[in-house]
């Protein structure tokens, strides 16, 4: 009982080691990011033909936070996903933590991929569409907060969307999933990512459409790349 209870001590004492590095590596980086936060604002509204209006002086401070925040995030991502290696690489099998260290990479590229995504195509999709929308009617202003916003809702839950066919593929490779339970489970799972798209994007129904197909585009993408390592893992299971 003793020695369960030390080991459960000693579990804490490294997830708290383990945290601490996290959190600092996010405090460098935000604060690295904060540096240079003017020069990235600056890109961000590169293509906006006035100046973003703030109703209070607190708005500024916020954008500025927000945008340091994001990219403090992408930065850490990859450092959580290597400490959380390390942290349950002694229950693992040498095959399965060699598995788990090569896809941290990978979690780190998708994040990009879907935090790009959703500035370059969604966002400007979007508010090109809704603006059009104002023209001879109303006259156009935006905030610095509300743009940000508006931008931070189409661009930043992509960044962790687009890690679906990546935890597919680590699950299937684990042998947790596999094609058959992904396809029996599609409807649902349709519906789910359907409920996800309406929640994640402002109240209209463009920006749902553009935010539904892909991820459905991404679950069968997920699929396919299951049926991949299933048929792999099989064949390497059946040579041994």
């Amino acid at each position: 009982m003793e020695n369960d209870h030390g080991e459960l001590i000693e579990h804490l004492n490294e997830l708290r080691q383990r945290i601490i590095k996290i959190l600092f590596t996010f405090i460098i980086a935000l604060v690295t990011a904060f540096i240079f936060v003017e020069d990235m604002y600056n890109w961000l509204v590169r293509d906006l033909d006035g100046k973003l209006a703030i109703l209070g002086p607190g708005d500024i401070l916020w954008v500025y936070m927000i945008i340091s925040t994001i990219c403090a995030i992408a930065f850490t991502i990859p450092v959580v996903a290597y400490q959380a290696w390390r942290f349950v690489k002694p229950a693992l099998t040498r095959e399965e933590s060699m598995v788990t260290l090569s896809f941290i990479p990978g979690i780190f590229v998708l994040f990009i991929t879907g935090i790009s995504f959703g500035y370059f195509v969604l966002f400007p999709t979007v508010l090109g569409f809704l603006t059009s929308l104002s023209i001879g009617q109303f006259e156009t202003m935006f905030t610095a907060e509300e743009y940000f916003r508006f931008m931070l809702h189409l661009s930043l839950p992509f960044g962790f969307l687009f890690e679906m066919p990546l935890v597919v593929m680590f699950l299937t490779r684990l042998g947790i999933l596999n094609p058959m339970r992904l396809a029996k489970a599609r409807k649902l799972s349709y519906f789910a990512l359907i409920v996800v798209s309406v929640l994640i994007t402002p109240p209209d129904f463009i920006s749902d459409i553009l935010v539904i197909v892909p991820l459905l585009l991404l679950y069968e993408l997920s699929i396919t790349i299951s049926k991949f390592v299933y048929k792999k893992r099989i064949e390497s299971d059946v040579s041994v």
